[in-house]
């Protein structure tokens, strides 16, 4: 077996049939160090007991998924999305305080589609700021950053409107960089044009929480949430979206994330040896090439 990049980070999502018990060991057991998790396996087994398994396994880790879902109106349900956020936002520091060194307290933030029979995508804009704002001064105490994660476009109505790295730069514009910053997820940001442009003023900025990779194919799956591939079998173009991020400073692992019903078939150390395979043909020489120039 090729040992796999060591800036190779498994999001939870790409083996998501795995309990945290398999995921983690799928992980290990194939060589790669570092590690994304997700909330619902965590409180599966509670926090305390996910942070203990995460300690024994080794790995860094990376992120934690996910909060966010702020496009709700004042009342009960807002409250409700708030207070769990501030839960997230624990869950994060104490996973990271329990992963192996270089462990990362980033929580990846999706922001919210429309509300239901609206049409207002600046107002929903606004909606996620204000929760920012709220959140934001429990994130610094906990020493975590939130990561506004754009989506592309296709997922305005029900996953978020904040589609473009800009638009998640400037809803973080109000907050210090270490409390607030952005997801570059390829599958959601590969087609702006003006995104090596932005990812540059993220570094800039010191806004480059998180880095993600997956690849975009067509035709795309019924669900559309389901139509992430392993790196290389699309048509992303790496290099330069690689080459950008590693120029505007950011130096923390690189996560693969996978939604796609046939990857979650896979049994999960095959999984995992795909997608350290994908990443080191499509991701890991554009590491190599941006260090030999430096």
């Amino acid at each position: 077996m090729t040992t796999p990049d060591p800036r190779l980070s498994i999001n939870q999502a790409t083996i998501k049939r795995a309990n945290l018990a398999a995921a983690l060991r799928a992980t290990a057991d194939n060589g790669v160090q570092a590690i994304g998790l997700w909330r619902e396996p965590v409180n599966e087994v509670g926090l305390p007991t996910a942070a203990s398994m995460l300690a024994d396994s080794g790995l860094r880790f990376t992120t934690h998924c996910r909060g966010g879902f702020f496009t709700l109106d004042e009342g009960r349900a807002r409250r409700a999305a708030i207070d769990d956020n501030r839960r997230a936002i624990e869950e994060t520091a104490t996973l990271a305080a329990a992963g192996a060194d270089g462990s990362t307290a980033v929580l990846v933030l999706v922001a919210g589609g429309l509300p239901e029979g609206s049409r207002d995508l600046a107002g929903a804009r606004e909606c996620v700021r204000d929760a920012l704002g709220e959140l934001a001064p429990d994130a610094a105490a906990a020493g975590v950053t939130l990561a506004i994660e754009p989506l592309h476009p296709m997922y305005v109505s029900d996953r978020a409107v904040v589609s473009t790295l800009g638009q998640a730069l400037d809803l973080a514009a109000d907050f210090d960089p270490s409390v607030v910053g952005v997801t570059i997820d390829t599958f959601h940001v590969f087609w702006d044009p003006q995104v090596l442009d932005q990812i540059a003023r993220a570094g800039r900025e010191g806004r480059i929480a998180t880095y993600q990779v997956c690849d975009w194919k067509t035709p795309l799956a019924a669900d559309v949430l389901l139509s992430r591939h392993y790196p290389g079998d699309g048509v992303i173009d790496f290099a330069s979206l690689t080459r950008a991020v590693l120029d505007a400073g950011y130096t923390g692992d690189i996560e693969v994330e996978i939604f796609n019903e046939d990857v979650w078939a896979t049994e999960p150390g095959e999984a995992v040896r795909r997608t350290a395979a994908g990443f080191g043909a499509a991701v890991s020489p554009w590491l190599s090439a941006t260090i030999d120039s430096a």
